[in-house]
C-alpha cells in the first residue's frame, strides 16, 4: 500500500471535482464581483488568453470551443469576494466605490509569484506536496473527460465564467485535498497520526493578531496576507486571550457591502456582522451612521443599494429624503442581506462558518487536528493552552512537510 502511495498521479486525487469557473484577466472588477455573487463557489479562476500565440487561418470558430488551436491560454491567479471587499476599503476607493469597481480584476491579483501552477495529470503526488511547500496555493490540473460528456453543462453555465481553455477544462488541487486523501490512507502513516502536535513540532508561532477593541480596517492587509496565506487573523484581548477571527473564509461567504463595515467597526463588532444569520440592527445603523459622519455617502449609498432585495420604493425615498431621515428612516430588515444570506445560494446550500475560532490543544493527536480542520474547511487551526491563551496556529501547510518525510521514509 505504501508503494501505491508514491505511485499515485495527481489526477487520481482530481476524480470528480467540478470544472474550474473562469474570468477573463480583462474582466472588470464589477462584472467579477457579479459572477461570485452569482456562483456557488467562493473562488474564481483568472485566465490570460493570448489570442496571437498562434495562427490558423482554416479556423472560424471561437477559442472556447473544441479543436481550437489559435490561442493560448493559463490560468494566473484567482479571486474571492474577499479580494473585492479588501480592494473597496482602500483609502484610494472609499470616496467613489462605483468607480473603483471598473477597474481590471488583474488589480485584485497578488504580486506574489508561483501561487498557482499548472501542472500535468501525470505529475506525481510527491511532486504535487513540493510546489505547494514551495509557495504554490492552488495546482491547476486538466480534467481527463471527453469533452462531449460535458457540452450540456457547459451550456449550462454563465457565458461569464466559461470553463473550456485550450479545448480542455480543469481544476483546482489545493492542500485540502491532499490533506483529505491522507486522512483517508491514515493507517499506512502509522504511528505518526497518534502523536501530538507538539511533538511533532508543528505548531507555528508565526501568526497575525488584533484587539478585539481595535479598529478592523487597521489590520486590512493583515486581512489581505491571510487570504493569501490561507490562513486567519486571530482576534484577542489584552490578556492574549483568543476570542475568535476575522477569518477570509467568513468573509467570502458574505457580499461587498461588509467593505463598509470594515471602514466603520471595531474587530469585534465586525466578528458580529460577519457571524452567521446576517448582521445585527443595531450594527447596521452604526455603520450607516458613521459612513455618513465620514462623509462617504458613497459608500454609503452603495451600502443601502447592495442589500435592498431590489430598487423598491422604500430603497428609492431614502434616496430623496434628508441626511437625518436617510439614516433613521432606512428599513433594516432590507438591510439584512448584507451578511451571508446575501449570496445566490442559500444558507443550506452553502457551506458558511460562524466568526468562532476553531481550536486545539498542544497535545492535541495530529488526526484530531486534520478531522477538525477538514470537517470545518479551513487550512488551519488555532492552538490554545487551557486557559484560552493563543500560543500558535498548525497550518496545512506545516502538515504536508510531515507527510512528505514520512513517504520519504517509505520509498
Amino acid at each position: 500500500m505504501a508503494v501505491s502511495l508514491l505511485a499515485l498521479e495527481v489526477s487520481d486525487l482530481c476524480l470528480g471535482k467540478p470544472a474550474l469557473r473562469s474570468l477573463a484577466l480583462t474582466t472588470t472588477i464589477a462584472e467579477a464581483l457579479f459572477a461570485l455573487k452569482n456562483s456557488d463557489d467562493n473562488f474564481l479562476s483568472v485566465w490570460n488568453c493570448d489570442h496571437a500565440a498562434k495562427t490558423n487561418n482554416d479556423y472560424k470558430g471561437n477559442c472556447e470551443e473544441e479543436g481550437c488551436d489559435v490561442c493560448e491560454c493559463k490560468c494566473v491567479g484567482k479571486v474571492s469576494m474577499v479580494d473585492v471587499i479588501c480592494y473597496l476599503c482602500k483609502d484610494e476607493n472609499l470616496l467613489f466605490p462605483s468607480d473603483a469597481l471598473k477597474a481590471p480584476v488583474s488589480v485584485l491579483l497578488p504580486e506574489i509569484p508561483g501561487m498557482v501552477v499548472h501542472v500535468e495529470p501525470t505529475s506525481s503526488l510527491l511532486e504535487a506536496i513540493d510546489l505547494i511547500l514551495q509557495g504554490a496555493k492552488n495546482l491547476v490540473v486538466p480534467i481527463k473527460t471527453r469533452y462531449g460528456t460535458r457540452r450540456k453543462q457547459l451550456q449550462k453555465l454563465s457565458i461569464t465564467s466559461p470553463t473550456i481553455h485550450n479545448g480542455r477544462e480543469f481544476c483546482w488541487l489545493t492542500q485540502e485535498d491532499i490533506i483529505r486523501f491522507f486522512l483517508g490512507s491514515i493507517g499506512l502513516f502509522a504511528p505518526l497520526p497518534a502523536l501530538s502536535i507538539d511533538t511533532l513540532g508543528i505548531i507555528s508561532t508565526e501568526f497575525v493578531t488584533i484587539d478585539y477593541h481595535s479598529p478592523a480596517i487597521s489590520e486590512l492587509e493583515a486581512i489581505s496576507r491571510s487570504l493569501a496565506d490561507e490562513t486567519s487573523v486571530a482576534v484577542i484581548d489584552s490578556d492574549g486571550i483568543l476570542i475568535g477571527e476575522l477569518s477570509p473564509f467568513t468573509l467570502a461567504c458574505c457580499d461587498d457591502s461588509v467593505a463598509a463595515a470594515i471602514t466603520t467597526l471595531s474587530s469585534g463588532d465586525l466578528m458580529a456582522y460577519i457571524d452567521c444569520g446576517g448582521p445585527p440592527e443595531d450594527l447596521v445603523k452604526v455603520v450607516m451612521a458613521r459612513l455618513k459622519e465620514r462623509g462617504l455617502e458613497a459608500m454609503l449609498q452603495e451600502f443601502t443599494n447592495s442589500s435592498c432585495y431590489s430598487t423598491t420604493s422604500s430603497c428609492q425615498s431614502q434616496s430623496s429624503s434628508s441626511d437625518e431621515e436617510s439614516v433613521s428612516s432606512t428599513p433594516v430588515s432590507t438591510l439584512q442581506r448584507s451578511g451571508k444570506y446575501s449570496r445566490s445560494m442559500s444558507y443550506s446550500a452553502r457551506m458558511v462558518r460562524r466568526a468562532e475560532a476553531i481550536v486545539c490543544h498542544p497535545k492535541s493527536s495530529l488526526v484530531a487536528v486534520m478531522i477538525q480542520a477538514i470537517a470545518h474547511r479551513v487550512n488551519y487551526v488555532w492552538v490554545i493552552e487551557d486557559d484560552c491563551s493563543l500560543v500558535g496556529i498548525v497550518r496545512f501547510y506545516d502538515m504536508l512537510k510531515v507527510f512528505r518525510e514520512s513517504l520519504e521514509d517509505m520509498a
